[in-house]
């Protein structure tokens, strides 16, 4: 090459890089990460002690974990902060979430992944619901199971006080199957609801051998959480033994004073099983008082076929004095002089009684605080379409006794809620956050480390989500950033619509959809559809 053009080329080199490298200080090099979490304490979920990393992530996966030297599109200062797996809740009542996608309450308490179709209520069309979900996008990942009670109800056409016909039990068979091929997670039921109060342990066995097939869990709202959950327990073992199943004991607890102080039993009750080879886990929420339906306060038989059967056996008054001497026979049963302890969250025929308690309320409505007049109350308000109530019923030292305990993983028990709607109960809005202000850091009843390992790794090993409840690096980035200083449950039994507080930033798959304390709209959760391991 002639000295010249070589000269030439070589100056031209020179001129083309120039540019280039004077525009790479301006920011319009590649950034290695999409956000990276700086200077926090990391609990991973494993239950291994906390660390100070940073943690990085990329397409919605945690990229690495460490000090982290490369930049992002979004950095999060955590100093003085806990950076956790997102909170997995097993056990919520949140079907509708497709129609309430922004999933508050959950995502404002560090929820990120929630299970639907629990105690024996699902959506009947999994697909379906997968379908919406995606469709819709909403804040927080889904799972949902397929509920006995669901599946029974469309089977059996309203007759319920029966066995199955064997054609009847094999549509129930076929709709679990489906259930599951379309990616329930199992099979749950609720074995003091209607119609699964009539059903036997064999037909549970029948359709949880279906769920196991699939790699499904049994979850069960057991049929006594009384002095007689021993006896609902063996059903519980049974099912799983039979069925060849794992099984998980829907929130744990000693309702009623005459069953207080078992607590350690009934756990020694259930390791032993474990130790003859079950799989057996449970749940809990983080309160003394539970919610359902106010037509618990009923038996069962006088349910039987709806509002307009029951309305016949009111008024038959030989009928009614049977159910009325029942509801007192079972109010004593339970160590109880009244209703008292049973509050009306929420009855659309008549707002004016939420919040009060069935003794209260009847001295309201009726003028009286008999307890013939509180039971008149409980069947009018059956008659005129039921209502919800939270129902204060536990001791907490039997509570701390279940916390403590392992394999007792944290769940709020609840749906979707709407601001101002009713007097609920506050787990709703405040259960994780209740976990980590009250038992970690007041009472010290767990270290912080074990409680979050409860909401992270702990459920997502027993329902067998892949690739979420710990921050390692390949996992999902649904990640919670709290203050354990400041984390507080806000919600109230008298005052319930309060979010937590002390959670500035929560990442679902990688997406902040709470950013400085505040809802960002973000709908980044995916369908977790369940797959045969």
């Amino acid at each position: 090459m002639l000295p010249g053009i070589q000269e030439t080329m070589k100056h031209c080199f020179i001129v083309l890089l120039a540019p280039l490298a004077a525009l790479l200080p301006l920011g319009l090099h590649a950034q290695t990460y999409d956000v990276v979490i700086r200077h926090g304490r990391v609990v991973d979920g494993s239950g291994n002690p906390a660390f100070f990393a940073d943690v990085a992530v990329k397409d919605g996966r945690i990229a690495a974990i460490g000090r982290i030297t490369g930049d992002a599109k979004t950095e999060i200062d955590a100093t003085g902060l806990i950076v956790a797996p997102g909170f997995i809740d097993v056990h919520t009542h949140a079907d509708d979430v497709a129609d309430m996608p922004r999933a508050e309450n959950f995502v404002r308490m560090g929820v990120t992944t929630i299970v639907a179709g629990n105690c024996g209520g699902s959506t009947l069309n999994v697909a379906k619901l997968f379908r919406a979900v995606e469709q819709t996008n909403v804040a927080v990942n889904v799972a949902t199971l397929v509920g006995h009670n669901t599946v029974r109800e469309k089977a059996m056409g309203g007759s319920f006080d029966r066995r199955p016909t064997p054609e009847e039990l094999d549509l129930m068979k076929a709709l679990v199957e489906q259930a599951m091929k379309d990616g329930a997670v199992g099979l749950s039921t609720g074995l003091i609801y209607q119609p699964g109060v009539f059903s036997k342990t064999d037909e549970i066995v029948e359709l949880a051998k279906v769920a196991a097939a699939y790699d499904g869990i049994y979850t069960s709202h057991m049929r006594h959480e009384d002095t007689q959950i021993y006896k609902a327990l063996d059903e519980v073992f049974r099912i799983a033994r039979e069925a060849g199943i794992r099984a998980e004991v829907s929130h744990i607890k000693l309702a009623g004073p005459s069953a207080w102080g078992q607590a350690d039993r009934v756990l020694a009750y259930i390791e032993k099983a474990r130790a003859e080879g079950l799989d057996v886990t449970q749940d809990q929420y983080a309160y003394t008082a539970s919610s359902t339906g106010l037509s618990q306060l009923i038996p069962d038989y006088a349910l039987e076929g709806g509002r307009k059967e029951f309305t016949k056996r009111i008024a038959d008054p030989e009928q009614k004095a049977k159910i009325v001497a029942e509801m007192k026979q079972s109010l004593r049963g339970k160590g109880r002089e009244d209703f008292s302890y049973a509050v009306i969250a929420s009855f659309k025929h008549d707002k004016s009684l939420d919040g009060l308690n069935i003794v209260e309320a009847a001295k309201a409505k009726r003028g009286s605080d008999s307890l013939d007049d509180q039971i008149e109350l409980v069947l009018e308000i059956q008659q005129n379409g039921g209502g919800s109530g939270v129902f204060h019923g536990m001791s907490e030292d039997d509570l701390k006794i279940f916390m403590r305990h392992p394999n007792t993983m944290i769940a709020c028990d609840s749906g979707i809620r709407k601001l101002g709607e009713g007097v609920p109960h506050p787990r709703g809005y405040g259960n994780n956050a209740r976990v980590l202000a009250r038992y970690v850091r007041e009472l010290k009843v767990l270290r912080l480390e074990d409680a979050i390992r409860k909401m992270t790794s702990l459920p997502a090993n027993a329902f067998h989500f892949k690739n979420r409840g710990e921050l390692r690096e390949g996992n999902w980035a649904d990640i919670v950033v709290f203050d354990p200083d400041k984390i507080q449950d806000n919600s109230t039994y008298k005052d319930p619509h309060h979010y937590a507080t002390g959670i500035p930033y929560v990442l679902v798959n990688g997406i902040p959809v709470i950013n400085n304390g505040e809802h960002t709209g973000a709908k980044a959760g995916q369908a977790l559809r369940h797959r045969c391991r």
